[in-house]
């Protein structure tokens, strides 16, 4: 079973588990899953790669949809995100912006100098909330959605996310450390701004390195 955070006829948001497609690719995904165990249609309006778990949102009609991708296109659906990457960034807050290349061929998004056909601007800010054995634990709030967008900008400043192996990690102990911490956007009918949070599980690797702020910022 999905676990359900918010449902009502417009909208359903929910915690997404790693290794879950987001969307239909002829196999078991989340919207089927949705389908199957809330009834009626449901609509797509962002994506999380498959090895990424954590907080997603749904519309239930064609019009919620809408709604909630002119949000996304204008900005006001604010993703969070906890990240576990290799060594401690310097400074430990800040932003990053750089020039992304998708590269369909490799299935990798490249940091580039220049701007060409393909190439887009990603943006995002970031704030370590812990360092430990050489990793750290960092808070990511995205302001474009970029495909890998969080993983190939840490890693190409030598910081690959823990388990991403297609990113340059050596850590195999774990999947991608990538998790949609918190969703914060306005109901796609009645306007009510909504705010949504879930933890990865912090006892088990790698973000059992992390316990002490991982409960500090549990749920509230």
């Amino acid at each position: 079973m999905i676990r359900i955070l918010y449902e009502d006829e417009y909208l359903a948001v929910c915690v997404k588990p790693v290794g879950t497609l987001s969307q239909c690719d002829g196999q078991e995904d989340m919207v089927s899953l949705l389908r199957n165990q809330l009834g009626g249609t449901i609509y797509p309006v962002h994506r999380l790669d498959r090895n990424v778990g954590g907080v997603m949102a749904f519309a239930r009609t064609a019009g919620a949809a809408s709604v909630l991708s002119g949000e996304i296109a204008d900005g006001g659906f604010v993703k969070r995100y906890l990240a576990a990457v290799k060594g401690a960034p310097l400074p430990d807050s800040g932003e990053m912006t750089d020039l992304l290349f998708r590269d369909s061929v490799s299935g990798r998004t490249y940091v580039v100098k220049r701007p060409r056909k393909g190439v887009r601007e990603a943006r995002l800010a970031y704030r370590t909330l812990e360092s430990a054995e050489e990793k750290s634990l960092v808070l990511v709030r995205l302001y474009t959605g970029r495909t890998h967008q969080i993983r190939a900008q840490f890693a190409s400043r030598g910081m690959p996310l823990l388990g991403d192996g297609k990113y340059g990690s050596r850590d195999k102990k774990c999947d991608t450390a990538l998790w949609s911490y918190r969703l914060t956007f306005a109901h796609p009918v009645s306007g009510e701004p909504l705010e949504f949070e879930s933890l990865p599980d912090f006892s088990q690797y790698p973000w059992s390195v992390f316990v002490n702020t991982c409960r500090q910022i549990s749920c509230k």
